[in-house]
């Protein structure tokens, strides 16, 4: 379908990955041997799912790349640290991950698309593979443009020998056209149209993420370069892609488990058997076969993550249960926990720890309340990945499964791309957004589109835009995929990388030396003091000093109005952000063996 283009890169490794597995089964995360004949691989369509397999081990996210790359850099959270990405002159080329320019997996995928040519399969069987190939090589490339930009762009296994390797880098809308293709390809030819288990790729699991490509790369024309006429064409694509799967799919939103802390939207999040009437595509766990993650330990320990926690500035945009907007209840600036948490959207009760929520330790209730002791620097802890049993805490112990796509996210796309469009009608809305609200058992505005802009929604994230109907598709983005992993991809193609330097902004705090109840259970669960802490202290109390100024320099964590006001973190180290940015920089090593890829402006 393309010809070869002669640019290219040096390869970190060049290794032959030609052979076949032992077993089919994905997980085991086996790798084709050098010493396997061609014959053995192309000659049956078993030799060619055996390979195949190969594809979603090193082609698709592991488990914990997902809930951890939101938690790592977003606007919408603080952590232990600033990020060194947005510490002025912290970041550079040299310390870019090597492994992050990696191009072994694209290798394997084209010895495989090249083998095919020639394989005595049936036409449909070899389709059906070539399909898949090109579904894990757009999954590759996507990755590579969103990061980098422009990208070698190659569709053949090259030699070791190949001056290609010293290539130059192509354009981006090339790379976007050439997976486009790819996934238009894999969307007409893969057979399968439905899998129970949620882990392999289907029919509508290429279109779905064409949508995905197309929104993003659309959106990022459009805000990014004012590229209104390409932006529109590929907008187009998304809406139709989308609907491919909204009317062939056979997905719908789960709503079987109700609006409490363990409901249905939690529930997709820390089920060990992927809820397939909505998750398209999963990491599935298998404790049999020791394939568990680590979330609850990365959310709850004092030392291992970074102690992510939401921040009050995107909690404020959850609405009331109404469908109003919290912040036009009259002083919710000065609302305490327990207060700002009631008769909110009920994704905020089944993302991050609210009043009621408990815990089990060894079979007994616990508290579930923030825990400022060892965690939390704001008070919105995340519940979203973890499961309430405290013995997953430990280790990388969980067996949720995760999801790498669901078809809110398809929804969404589909919404935001028709809205682009100026094409949403109040039936798109009612289909979409009206639905995912419906679900978290908001009752108001659900079947038609919003007519008034939310000043508060405007004025903090997006300025530039008017349309309050994409207002709020942007407002329901931020919460149906909090901690999904979409978070920098959607500031960049909005060009609002800025919000990555909003204050890390925490509860409302009304006064010093006064404990406050977290968890509405009647006993207090932290105090916040200057200088000397309470005395005697409370065992069950987490004390947290708030002095301005303290002995050793100035206090991370301080109130905004000294003794009274939100609780902020970290507002003594500066992030800073620039256009430039938004792609990272080529590793210098590799720009050292190959000049003819160049940097990054700004880089």
């Amino acid at each position: 379908m393309y010809q070869t283009k002669k640019h290219f890169f040096l390869w970190g490794a060049i290794v032959m990955l030609a052979g076949v597995f032992c077993g089919c089964t994905k997980q085991l995360n086996q790798v084709p041997q050098a010493t396997a004949n061609a014959q053995a691989i192309f000659g049956s369509v078993q030799g060619l799912q055996l390979y195949a397999n190969s594809f979603y081990d090193k082609g698709l996210p592991q488990m914990d790349n997902i809930y951890k790359t939101d938690a790592e850099l977003s606007d919408y959270g603080a952590q232990s640290s600033c990020p060194t990405y947005l510490q002025q002159g912290a970041y550079s080329s040299r310390i870019t991950p090597v492994a992050d320019w990696g191009w072994d997996t694209l290798r394997n995928i084209n010895y495989f698309i090249q083998g095919l040519a020639t394989s005595p399969v049936d036409t449909t069987d070899k389709n059906n593979f070539m399909g898949l190939a090109k579904f894990f090589r757009a999954w590759f490339y996507f990755g590579m443009v969103g990061q980098y930009g422009d990208v070698p762009w190659i569709n053949t296994a090259l030699a070791v020998n190949d001056t290609a390797v010293y290539g130059h880098r192509s354009p981006r809308l090339l790379v976007i056209d050439s997976v486009i293709a790819d996934l238009q390809y894999a969307a007409t030819h893969i057979t399968a149209t439905t899998d129970g288990t949620a882990s392999t790729i289907t029919k509508y699991t290429a279109y779905g993420l064409l949508s995905r490509v197309c929104l993003f790369e659309g959106t990022y024309q459009k805000y990014q370069f004012g590229q209104t006429a390409i932006a529109n064409a590929l907008l187009q694509q998304a809406v139709t892609a989308a609907q491919q799967v909204i009317s062939g799919g056979g997905f719908s939103i789960y709503t079987g488990a109700g609006t409490g802390f363990e409901g249905s939207y939690r529930s997709l999040f820390i089920s060990s058997t992927p809820v397939a009437q909505e998750v398209m595509l999963s990491e599935v766990a298998s404790q049999s076969l020791a394939v568990l993650n680590d979330a609850n330990w990365f959310y709850t320990s004092a030392t291992y993550g970074n102690r992510f926690s939401f921040i009050r500035t995107f909690i404020n945009t959850y609405l009331n249960s109404d469908g109003t907007p919290f912040t036009n209840i009259p002083g919710h600036d000065t609302m305490t926990f327990i207060h700002e948490m009631a008769n909110r959207d009920a994704r905020l009760y089944q993302t991050i720890r609210t009043p009621g929520y408990t815990r089990t330790n060894n079979g007994t209730l616990s508290s579930g309340a923030p825990v400022f002791s060892s965690y939390t620097y704001t008070g919105y802890q995340p519940i979203k990945w973890c499961l309430q049993d405290q013995y997953y805490d430990q280790a990388a112990n969980n067996t949720n499964s995760i999801c790498l796509m669901r078809y809110a996210e398809i929804l969404l796309n589909y919404a935001e791309a028709r809205e682009e469009l100026g094409q949403l009608t109040d039936a798109d809305w009612a289909m979409t957004v009206g639905v995912l609200r419906g679900r978290a058992g908001i009752t108001g505005g659900l079947s038609s589109r919003p007519a008034v802009v939310d000043t508060y929604l405007q004025s903090t994230y997006f300025p530039d835009i008017s349309d309050p109907v994409l207002l709020e598709i942007r407002r329901e983005r931020g919460i149906e995929l909090a901690l999904e992993g979409f978070r920098f991809n959607d500031l960049a193609r909005w060009n609002h990388g800025n919000l990555l330097t909003l204050t890390w902004n925490g509860i409302y705090v009304p006064a010093l030396n006064l404990p406050m109840d977290l968890n509405g259970d009647g006993y207090p669960d932290v105090c916040f003091y200057q200088n000397t802490a309470p005395s005697p202290a409370d065992s069950g109390v987490a004390y947290v000093n708030v002095t301005p100024a303290i002995s050793s320099g100035t206090n991370p964590q301080i109130l905004t109005n000294g003794t009274s006001g939100e609780l902020n973190w970290l507002d003594n180290i500066p992030r800073t952000w620039s256009g430039y940015m938004y792609l990272y920089p080529i590793p210098y090593s590799q720009l050292l063996l190959n000049p003819n890829l160049t940097q990054n402006p700004g880089w």
